[in-house]
């Protein structure tokens, strides 16, 4: 009998060219595929809610895969983390219902960003946030990022390139925290920025965030990042902020 599998995933994105196979490197979809084809005996597909881009990382990723196999599911994510690597984790694997769709059926996603400000980075922090040596003004990172809430056209923050039906999206919530760092983590200051959304664009919240932080070293206004969304115009916005700091929390349906 077969069955669908929804598969909720975390990896450490560093050594791979992202979620999608590729012909040019190792990709976390790839891997999965191997792991489940050698427990199916024979080839399998496996499906993400999205795709994260080469070096982002992943606490809640989903994946649905279908399965002729009779293991029980129970067993299914220790037998699974026995053939991954050790940078990629099945937290767990349940049957889904019919017609589950690991794509189609997302209501929403939550991404969190992490950049570390400050002189020096922690070694245990350089694969998991973006360094800048210069001070973040919170506060106005938090004004400007106010006019992104709720529906809008996010072309001016889309990778130049893109191919989408529509770029309207929704972000229902973006937060900006920031924490101060003790001497033994490197000190200077942890920010930390959470957006959740109905759906993003590729390189959305990585742009997002360099504008944020444009706005944060006060290079340019808060009232600016209103302006990108007017212009529609990508070199309106700030720089796509590296990878490392960009992990995908949740995948809500």
């Amino acid at each position: 009998m077969c069955r669908i599998i929804k598969l909720t995933i975390a990896y450490e994105g560093t050594d791979y060219v992202g979620w999608q196979r590729q012909p040019n490197g190792q990709s976390i979809q790839r891997q999965l595929e191997e792991a489940l084809g050698r427990l199916e005996g024979a080839p399998v597909t496996v499906i993400g809610a999205g795709r994260t881009d080469a070096g982002v990382h992943a606490l809640g990723q989903v994946a649905g895969a279908r399965l002729t196999h009779p293991i029980a599911v129970t067993k299914l994510a220790r037998a699974l983390n026995a053939m991954l690597p050790a940078d990629i984790r099945i937290l767990e694997a349940v049957e889904a219902p019919p017609g589950f769709d690991a794509r189609g059926s997302v209501v929403g996603k939550v991404y969190r960003y992490r950049i570390v400000s400050g002189v020096i980075v922690s070694p245990f922090e350089r694969r998991y946030a973006w360094h800048v040596t210069y001070e973040l003004d919170c506060a106005a990172m938090r004004d400007g990022s106010e006019v992104l809430l709720g529906e809008h056209d996010f072309v001016g923050f889309q990778a130049t390139g893109s191919d989408v039906r529509t770029t309207v999206r929704r972000i229902d919530r973006l937060d900006v925290v920031e924490t101060e760092l003790s001497r033994a983590e490197g000190g200077g200051q942890l920010v930390t920025i959470e957006v959740e959304g109905n759906g993003f664009l590729r390189h959305m919240v990585r742009a997002i965030v360099g504008t944020l932080v444009e706005v944060g070293a006060q290079r340019r206004k808060p009232a600016s990042v209103g302006q990108v969304l007017v212009s529609g115009d990508r070199a309106a916005a700030g720089p796509t902020a590296p990878p490392e700091g960009l992990c995908l929390l949740r995948v809500n349906y």
